[in-house]
């Protein structure tokens, strides 16, 4: 061998790029035609027709495929690597000495913010028209968020917080009329200056303190009153997007635990008492900031009534864990595809590994993990969206995003590492995708709620509510039909909610009302062979722990492996 043949890179398989993420995903489009509104789920399957390719209320092919191949270029994912490598950093103070507190980014994280706010992913839901009884605004801004986060998952959270944010209003209608202008605006302004002054804001949330954490009845921060407004004194051990305009806090009043919006600036021009302590070194989403702060006396004013801030912050906290189910499942369709484009490419023992019996195996049941949890977040989005005519799917919703929220983020790590694996060591290294989509994927199952306080939080929904969450189960039981292992699945849920250990067998429910809704969902779309595949292998039992495991035979293999990529 010459030196100039060992500079040679043979089966090696190309970068995955330059993509339309909406039209190699069939799984996703059929999720998001099931859970489609009429005309516009009939638009979807027969074909494209005119529409504005950024607007997140769109739920033809057109909008969703010029999305999908917006965020799916070779730029996209540079810019990804960008600013994953070149994380934010704290400027506490400025070059004459005085307290600054702004947070200095890769242009890279701007790029992606100015995107997704151009594409009205931080308020799409609340416009006026998309606010109407049954329209698929939540599945729209799904199937985008879906494709976002196989991009870049960082500055998502800004984003979902801004969008979370306006829920937690409470009602306080003056407020609202001042911020829903500039929170609807599409333009994004990064610029450090008083929200009144910007063209668009964004919003952040600090709830959880150092010695509580989710139990935020332990916050000892302080609210004093002030005339019609509240000092604030206290500190805050996570408070993400700290650049945000304004936040959402809780403190201590009076009255109790009550929800305060905090300006970044008080009403006098002055930047306001919120310092700024460090940010976190975190494992993954390592492009956004998250910070610990002080508050010294802090401007504040009060959203609700003293002693109603958990109440306040609940509408939001349900928005933020469906966009943590969402965000996982994204990043598991991101990790599938890429081992599935590598294991087309990629050559052992003398043809495709992607055409190797066992790989094909791995593959398979990595793919029919997606199809569920795709299936699973855009039905539980179009629940969102019915939520306010329907009661019935209001109840859907409360009981299953806990419990989705918690099945399909617990899923993500697990499978981003087995994905991760199918590239060898192509895919431990940082200059790939997947070293990235591994550091990243236990965020969610951490953010707004861990694996014990979701499954908690589903069993306080069916104790509040036994007759709803009975009627939400027949439910899932009847759109599930007659697929393998429903009836026991059932039976195993009523058993151990009516048993004396019910606390201690709430991660089992929880799995098993997830696993349900998943397979409820593809028995609603149209690929019955693949909901009888997931329940068969999630409902009846697996036959191993890991992926591969599976009781999937040739042909069930080859539909599953047909429906990742298509030849492109």
């Amino acid at each position: 061998m010459t030196r100039s043949d060992a500079q040679q890179v043979p089966n090696q398989s190309p970068p995955f790029a330059d993509v339309d993420l909406f039209g190699i995903d069939r799984p996703l489009q059929e999720a998001v035609a099931a859970n489609g509104a009429g005309g516009e789920a009939a638009a979807l399957e027969a074909g494209p027709r005119d529409a504005a390719a950024l607007d997140a209320t769109a739920l033809d092919a057109t909008a969703l495929g010029a999305f999908g191949r917006r965020w799916g270029t070779a730029a996209m994912f540079e810019m990804a690597r960008l600013a994953d490598q070149y994380p934010p950093r704290l400027k506490t103070f400025d070059a004459e000495g005085r307290r600054s507190d702004t947070v200095e980014f890769h242009p890279a994280y701007h790029h992606f913010m100015a995107e997704s706010i151009a594409a009205g992913l931080h308020a799409s839901t609340w416009q006026a028209d998309a606010a109407r009884a049954g329209a698929p605004a939540e599945v729209a801004r799904a199937a985008r968020f879906y494709m976002v986060a196989q991009v870049e998952n960082g500055h998502q959270c800004p984003i979902t917080m801004t969008r979370a944010s306006v829920a937690g209003f409470g009602g306080d209608a003056t407020l609202a009329k001042m911020l829903m202008p500039k929170l609807m605006s599409r333009h994004y302004d990064p610029v450090l200056r008083p929200w009144r002054e910007k063209i668009g804001i964004t919003l952040g949330m600090g709830m959880t303190e150092k010695q509580g954490g989710t139990d935020v009845r332990a916050n000892t921060t302080r609210a004093e009153p002030d005339g019609d407004a509240y000092r604030i004194t206290g500190h805050k051990w996570f408070m993400s997007a700290p650049t945000s305009d304004a936040f959402l806090v809780l403190a201590q009043a009076g009255g109790g635990l009550t929800c305060f919006f905090l300006p970044r600036f008080a009403p006098d021009g002055r930047i306001n008492a919120l310092h700024f302590q460090r940010l976190k070194d975190k494992l993954g989403n390592r492009s956004n900031a998250s910070s610990e702060v002080e508050f010294a006396d802090a401007y504040a004013s009060r959203i609700g009534e003293e002693g109603a801030g958990i109440r306040t912050i609940l509408p939001m906290v349900q928005l933020t864990r469906l966009d943590c189910a969402i965000s996982s499942a994204g990043m598991m369709r991101a990790a599938v595809s890429r081992a599935m484009h590598h294991g087309r490419h990629r050559h052992v023992f003398g043809k495709p590994l992607a055409e190797q019996p066992m790989m094909r195996s791995v593959l398979a049941d990595m793919a029919l993990e997606v199809e569920g949890a795709v299936a699973a977040v855009m039905r539980l989005s179009r629940s969102f969206d019915l939520a306010a005519s329907s009661p019935a799917e209001a109840a859907r919703a409360r009981l299953l995003t806990p419990a989705i929220k918690y099945a399909v983020c617990k899923a993500a790590p697990v499978l981003v590492c087995e994905a991760m694996e199918c590239l060898g060591g192509n895919g431990y290294v940082e200059e790939g995708a997947m070293a990235r989509l591994y550091r990243e994927a236990p965020v969610n199952a951490i953010w707004e709620g861990s694996g014990n306080v979701v499954a908690l939080d589903v069993l306080r929904a069916i104790s509040r509510d036994v007759e709803a969450a009975r009627a939400t189960l027949a439910e899932l039981a009847r759109e599930a039909k007659d697929l393998p292992g429903v009836a026991e699945a059932i039976a195993l849920i009523v058993t151990a909610l009516a048993s004396d250990t019910a606390e201690a067998q709430a991660r089992t429910v929880v799995e098993r009302i997830a696993v349900l809704a998943a397979a409820a969902a593809l028995a609603s779309g149209p690929a019955a062979p693949i909901a009888d595949m997931f329940a068969r292998t999630r409902l009846s039992g697996r036959a191993g722990a890991s992926y591969g495991a599976a009781a999937l035979d040739a042909a069930e293999t080859r539909l599953l492996l047909g429906r990742v990529l298509p030849d492109f």
